[in-house]
């Protein structure tokens, strides 16, 4: 209820805002003193950032929050549990590692679950020997990585983070443990080792390359975008032979490199999911698919029982297609830097969404329903009782026959004229490609959930650069605004489909682009007319000045009120508020002109992989909350602009403001001079950057000329 009274205290100031516009409008006359086409700009920017503050009150009045009950799921179907198929997907081992990958392919075979009914899949899109290695080191160490996981609980079960965790036991703490963790950090350490000398290498030798055929795949492979389908079953869980240290049985583990022509376009990680969708049907047959990033691992036993406890629920589990967890993340600082944890929206937002019936499928942590990804729409009769399934399998017929046989699902000319893409799998042709899958299950009468443990999930690499963190959000807004502009607009697409807050949740995230330009210009033009003495908000003695004042104390005190309640801190927020407009400013603006572009045919999709590694200094700087700027990109280019521009406006109002004492400067350009300072003070680590450092992370000279330049000519305009 005090949500709701203040959302309504909210609504009634934008009002006023928009009444006190449309009633002060400068006149025709008076516009080259006032500003008439600044105000009316102002004005339709105020309106649009309205409607995104609108748009996002549709999914905060109803929260859910969910817990499962593990026991009763293992007492009712613990001998019923359905088969799960793990994908986990790499594009690139220059800014993947594959020591980085396998760990996540070994935390997600370390679950607690009968591992005969577990098989993990890799989707190499690199087609990388250097990956295919890594593999084949990984099958071996998992024979005494899954008993070792299985006997002391370890956790989180990525060998690496396990070993360098803080939290993880000593040896000393468990009378049974201290042999095992030693031994057993000692194989990693060697399989480590090997790994990154082959890594270093650039290629298998030729000793260990004789040791697998699995090889001479690659003696035919022209580059990463002109090779065959390269399929290998490195574990065959079918095999009673395939036992670890403790002759239990291990899960089935699979390689795969699909193929890839030049003159056919691979549809990026959508493509990959489809041939894994395609292959998986043949060799395991999962009812239950969980999809993680390569970067992502898992760091709880107990995630596939959790998200079993939704699927195979009673009453509600025939509704629901997917289970969503959050993206957490383990390199996060103090005061989360880059707010990559996004946290109101993953600690706040997502469960509203859930509540309205649905949260969005996020590329990463999803356990699915195979027939789902499939093509299968919801009906009220459909209830799953038998999860058993059946594979391709043919008795008697060998393993290399098996695989020579299925491989051509993963061909690139496998999907023309069929409906992967379209209806069945991951959707084509955006770059988001998981949001508008998501969006397309629940249009088929689906619903989904969203489980947020205290114990995260999964956890994964954030970015430990400001670019990294603003090209990534360029991606993501670029494909929401695609979303948006095609026949997929949940107001389109879901109308009579989905609840219109439904609706509503997905067109605020799809219109994230939108938000660019508007922050822009608030950011620009009230800093440029407080130089020239033009004012565009009430004085300080109107009672149409209250309305500003009370938008501005309520949305910030609310805002600083949420992010520490959901365990953020002071500077975490401040933090958090700079990059928002970082994002809306270079990233949002940047992915609309591209959608644009691409809407009138000048430009074609993309995908930019982040990288998951950086360089010592770059690490060392990121620990130590120390932003990074070392690149000449045109994103920071008009970041740096934009901070200069309102520094050189607070100095000229700061100047009238002391040396015309007798001038009413305060009391007509007051919130002109407050949004120009607090501009200027979200910047700050922005004009160290560029007068302060000396080190490699600082801002270059060359872009500091060039905005400067720019700040100055962008003072001396006239603005009418």
């Amino acid at each position: 209820m005090a949500y709701r009274l203040f959302v309504l205290s909210m609504l009634v100031g934008i009002c006023m805002v928009v009444v006190y516009r449309v009633k002060h409008v400068p006149s025709a006359g008076e516009g080259a003193q006032g500003g008439r086409w600044v105000w009316i700009g102002l004005f339709v920017a105020e309106l649009w950032l309205s409607l995104s503050w609108l748009l996002r009150q549709a999914f905060r009045w109803n929260l859910v929050y969910r817990y499962t009950f593990k026991d009763r799921l293992s007492h009712r179907y613990e001998k019923e549990l359905p088969g799960v198929d793990i994908f986990v997907c790499t594009a690139d081992p220059r800014v993947e590692p594959p020591i980085m990958v396998i760990n996540t392919v070994l935390s997600v075979m370390a679950y607690d679950y009968p591992p005969e009914k577990l098989s993990v899949y890799l989707s190499d899109d690199g087609g990388s020997e250097l990956t295919f290695y890594a593999m084949i080191e990984a099958s071996r160490f998992s024979k005494h990585w899954l008993p070792f996981c299985k006997k002391f609980k370890a956790e989180p079960s990525s060998p690496a983070a396990f070993f360098s965790s803080t939290n993880s036991p000593h040896p000393l703490q468990d009378p049974h443990m201290p042999n095992h963790y030693s031994s057993i950090k000692k194989l990693y350490k060697d399989m480590e080792n090997r790994i990154k000398t082959v890594t270093e290498l650039g290629r298998a030798p030729q000793e260990i390359r004789r040791e697998h055929k699995g090889f001479l795949e690659w003696d035919t492979v022209s580059s990463p975008r002109d090779h065959q389908t390269i399929l290998q079953i490195l574990i065959d869980g079918k095999d009673p032979n395939a036992v670890d240290m403790e002759g239990q049985p291990l899960p089935t583990l699979v390689y795969m490199a699909r193929e890839k022509r030049p003159q056919y376009h691979h549809n990026f990680k959508a493509g990959a999911m489809n041939a894994l969708i395609r292959v998986s049907s043949k060799i395991s047959n999962g009812p239950i698919i969980l999809n993680v990033d390569c970067d992502m691992y898992s760091n709880s036993l107990d995630s596939v029982r959790d998200a079993l406890c939704f699927l195979m629920d009673e009453e509600k589990g025939h509704e629901i297609a997917f289970v969503q967890y959050p993206q957490s993340f383990n390199n996060i600082t103090k005061n989360d830097l880059y707010g990559s944890s996004l946290r109101a929206i993953f600690e706040v937002d997502v469960y509203g969404i859930d509540g309205l019936g649905g949260t969005p499928y996020m590329g990463t942590g999803c356990f699915h329903r195979r027939d789902t990804l499939c093509g299968r729409k919801y009906t009220e009769e459909y209830k799953r009782d038998n999860w058993q399934t059946e594979n391709d399998r043919i008795e008697g017929e060998s393993l290399n026959e098996f695989v020579d046989r299925i491989k051509g699902l993963a061909n690139c000319n496998y999907d023309e004229n069929t409906e992967w893409g379209k209806e069945m799998g991951l959707k084509y042709g955006c770059a988001v490609e998981d949001v508008i899958t998501g969006l397309a299950i629940q249009c088929r009468g689906w619903k989904s959930v969203y489980f947020n443990p205290g114990k995260k999930a999964f956890l994964g690499v954030g970015p430990v650069t400001l670019d990294q963190m603003l090209v990534q959000h360029k991606r993501w807004s670029e494909g929401h605004l695609q979303i948006f502009l095609s026949r997929y607009c949940p107001f389109w697409q879901g109308h009579g489909r989905i609840n219109i807050g439904l609706q509503m949740a997905y067109s605020h995230f799809n219109l994230w682009a939108t938000y660019g330009p508007p922050t822009l210009y608030y950011l620009l033009i009230p800093s440029l007319c407080l130089l020239k003495a033009i004012p565009l908000f009430p004085k300080i003695s109107s009672p149409w000045f209250l309305p500003f004042a009370y938008l501005i104390i309520a949305s910030s005190t609310y805002s600083l009120g949420e992010f520490l309640w959901i365990g953020g801190s002071l500077q975490g927020w401040w933090n958090d508020q700079r990059i928002w407009i970082y994002r809306k400013t270079t990233s949002y603006l940047f992915a609309m002109l591209e959608t644009m572009l691409k809407v009138l045919g000048f430009t074609k999709s993309g995908f930019a992989i982040t990288a998951k590694v950086a360089d010592d200094d770059v690490m060392h700087r990121y620990e130590q909350e120390i932003m990074e700027f070392g690149t000449n990109s045109p994103m920071f280019s008009l970041l740096t602009t934009v901070a200069l521009l309102n520094l050189f406006s607070l100095l000229g109002g700061m100047k009238r403001l002391l040396m015309d004492p007798g001038t009413d400067v305060l009391e007509t350009s007051c919130l002109q001079i407050f949004l120009c300072a607090f501009v200027v003070a979200i910047n700050l680590p922005l004009y160290q950057s560029l007068f302060f450092r000396k080190d490699t992370g600082r801002m270059p000279s060359s872009l500091l000329s060039r905005s400067f330049v720019l700040a100055l000519i962008a003072c001396m305009l006239p603005m009418y």
